[in-house]
């Protein structure tokens, strides 16, 4: 997590001129985000992964109590200077929420960067602090014309920044599973294509999932 943590710390202000209105370009999504916010019907809800934030704000200005989680705090502080908005630097793996006190988790392209048994420790995390019931949007590539799901791609350099990132190219039904042992259930799943010249050219998912009664807990803090 160091590693990432300092990568994105570096690029934290370029990614964000980058990508702060890419919603703009995302009719798809943002009708995922509206059809989130709807289900999680104005309770408390964690962006997990938010970056600097934009998509924190929206959620907000559909109806959201939003508050914004990253693993980089620089990500976080031009985040709280864009918007009005709570943000917090932790680690998705040991979330500083007590159980169930959510509505919903939000998740986009952050999971990305996790192995499998630290994807498998986020999602009892998030299961642990959703509210049965609550859901989670969850968000990731699927492939690109260089690798396919269960390949990883390696970055050492960025914007002329040394950084040192793994991105993980995910299968949408192994992660359904992983997510199921969790106590966290299928909803709906949307498979998309990129937007061409809006994002990179990547095949994507999103996962809908609910909090069943019964999730299995991580050891993360209560």
């Amino acid at each position: 997590m160091t590693s990432t943590r300092r990568s994105y710390d570096l690029v934290a202000h370029r990614y964000a001129t980058e990508i702060g209105d890419e919603l703009r370009d995302k009719p798809l999504d943002r009708a995922l985000l509206d059809t989130f916010a709807e289900v999680t019907a104005g309770g408390p809800v964690l962006d997990v992964g938010c970056g600097p934030g934009h998509v924190t704000e929206y959620l907000a200005g559909r109806g959201a109590r939003a508050v914004g989680l990253d693993l980089s705090p620089a990500m976080c502080a031009i985040a709280r200077r864009s918007t009005a908005l709570p943000f917090t630097a932790a680690d998705m793996t040991a979330l500083p929420i007590r159980a169930q006190a959510l509505a919903g988790i939000l998740c986009v392209y952050a999971v990305i960067h996790l192995d499998p048994s630290q994807r498998s420790a986020a999602y009892a995390e998030f299961a642990r602090v959703l509210r049965p019931g609550g859901h989670a949007l969850i968000a990731f590539h699927t492939s690109d014309a260089d690798a396919h799901a269960g390949q990883a791609r390696k970055l050492a350099d960025w914007w002329g920044h040394e950084v040192d990132l793994t991105f993980h190219f995910l299968d949408p039904q192994a992660e359904t599973a992983a997510l199921a042992r969790a106590g966290l259930q299928l909803t709906a799943r949307v498979d998309r294509e990129p937007h061409p010249g809006a994002e990179h050219a990547s095949q994507r998912s999103y996962l809908l999932v609910r909090r069943t009664d019964n999730p299995t807990h991580s050891a993360g803090c209560a």
